[in-house]
């Protein structure tokens, strides 16, 4: 796990659902902790690109449901800015299922692009994503 190179806005607060882009068996998730996140009193946390959350699994094979994993925010709607100043967003919130803590995913196949900020972060992610954005 690195530190970024962007300032980047946190769009998904606590109780989110968001959809996973892997095959890990996860296909929606629900947001129920941020790890590391520091808040004023009264705020929720909210998750951004490249953060580490706790997720139940609302939707997916039955095995998986009902289940707590480690995710990462791989996808996000709201527009961060970049240190060169672009700005970026996607079309969707999307999400990596984790095996363990070291950022190693669950699944072997991500649909869609993955944004430079996660896969700097997360070198697992890096190694699987085929687009990188």
């Amino acid at each position: 796990m690195k530190p970024i190179n962007a300032r980047v806005t946190k769009a998904l607060p606590v109780g989110t659902r968001i959809s996973t882009c892997d095959n890990s068996g996860a296909k929606v998730i629900k947001i129920f902790s941020v790890k590391g996140s520091k808040t004023v009193k009264g705020r929720y946390p909210a998750a951004g690109v490249g953060d580490l959350v706790n997720a139940s699994v609302v939707k997916g094979k039955p095995g998986t449901k009902k289940q707590t994993v480690l995710a990462v925010i791989v996808r996000q709607k709201k527009e961060y800015m970049r240190k060169d100043g672009t700005r970026i967003k996607f079309e969707d919130n999307a999400a990596v299922v984790l095996k363990d803590d070291k950022g190693n995913p669950k699944g072997t196949i991500f649909k869609g692009p993955i944004a430079k900020e996660a896969a700097e972060k997360w070198p697992g992610i890096s190694k699987v994503a085929s687009i990188v954005v």
